[in-house]
């Protein structure tokens, strides 16, 4: 089984950051998004691994990505032109993929329990394609299953104005070789892309054995900035251990599950877990609340934070509160009266506000 990863499209929805930064890569819990995908992917036993990347941001994901080495897979990437639907993107893949059976994940979403399962369901069960289904509270925003009353699926509609239930497809499809004909049969939609929706209700509208199953634990579709702060305050709360390699001094308290990496500093400072400290970063006069990731060569001085991700080299200076926020890289945030503010930003690299 080969594994088809996509990390195109142009981020609209999280811009100023992705200007200057994919989408995939926006860090949660100080890793970037498509590093956790790349971890399922290589969790599950796959190794030939096809990257879809976008004429944009496809440098960005090389550089990151490289060889693949550091998965223990082995990449190709395939360059999309446009992004013209998940269905395309499958098209584009097709001499990659070639007739063996493939699992498509989206490389800006996030599963609590990888894809091993997955892949053994598929297995099990020999379908021509597995898709896995999750309860939202905001069914139009995505592709929607309506099923019959013994669970097998009717229907699958994308983005619906009136959804027919709250049984969204979650980002991660696993399919035989049998997907490329139905591709091969649909049309654009309303929207002017290929929808991998319309290529399953082609494989159900022609008899082909298609099988769904409710997923078991969190799914995180990191499309936007309410969903990037979600989602790192979800890692954190998962996967963050009290682990203190770098220095805090005797003024400075630690409170639950903080992580401060090598050659951090803490001085004078209280933290609230769960928080990551990145490496060679410093924290001054300042205080750390839940649910923060501070990246790396970060910068707090006589500054409070909570519920936020600040990306690399950004700074800070006496911020009297900032939550809910999403900082770039080498962003700058500095006060400049006495009035006290509480703050929810969202802004891009290099960017700079006085308050």
């Amino acid at each position: 089984m080969n594994a088809l990863i996509l990390s195109g499209g142009k981020g609209t929805r999280l811009r100023p950051l992705t200007y200057t930064t994919a989408k995939q890569l926006v860090p949660v819990g100080n890793k970037p998004i498509l590093g956790y995908v790349l971890g399922h992917i290589h969790d599950a036993g796959i190794r030939d691994v096809g990257i879809i990347i976008s004429p944009e941001t496809g440098s960005e994901i090389k550089g990151y990505i490289g060889d693949g080495k550091k998965w223990n897979i082995r990449v190709t990437y395939i360059l999309q032109s446009e992004p013209a639907g998940l269905a395309h993107a499958v098209k584009t893949a097709r001499s990659f993929l070639e007739n063996d059976d493939f699992i498509m994940y989206l490389g800006d979403n996030l599963l609590s329990h990888g894809v091993k399962d997955a892949i053994r369901e598929f297995k099990n069960q020999s379908p021509d394609a597995l898709i896995f289904l999750k309860e939202v509270d905001n069914p139009a925003q995505f592709g929607v299953a309506r099923l019959d009353k013994k669970g097998n699926i009717l229907e699958l509609i994308e983005k619906p104005k009136r959804p027919p239930s709250n049984l969204a497809l979650v980002g991660v499809y696993i399919f035989t070789a049998k997907i490329h004909e139905a591709i091969d049969k649909i049309k654009p939609s309303s929207r002017g892309e290929l929808e991998i929706t319309d290529a399953i209700q082609k494989l159900i509208d022609t008899g082909c054995k298609v099988k769904s199953g409710l997923l078991d634990g969190w799914w995180l579709d990191t499309g936007k900035k309410d969903d990037i702060l979600q989602a790192n305050t979800v890692v954190l709360d998962e996967y963050i251990k009290r682990q203190i390699k770098g220095r805090v001094d005797s003024k400075s308290r630690i409170i639950g599950r903080v992580t401060v990496e090598k050659g951090a500093t803490v001085t004078n400072s209280i933290i609230r877990g769960p928080v990551i400290i990145g490496q060679n970063s410093s924290i001054r006069d300042s205080f750390i609340g839940p649910f923060t990731s501070v990246g790396e060569d970060v910068t707090v001085i006589d500054s409070s934070i909570e519920h936020s991700v600040i990306l690399n080299k950004a700074y800070l200076s006496g911020v009297e509160r900032l939550e809910d926020s999403i900082l770039g890289r080498s962003a700058r945030v500095v006060k400049n009266h006495d009035k006290h503010k509480a703050l929810r930003l969202m802004i891009g690299d290099d960017s700079a506000i006085e308050v």
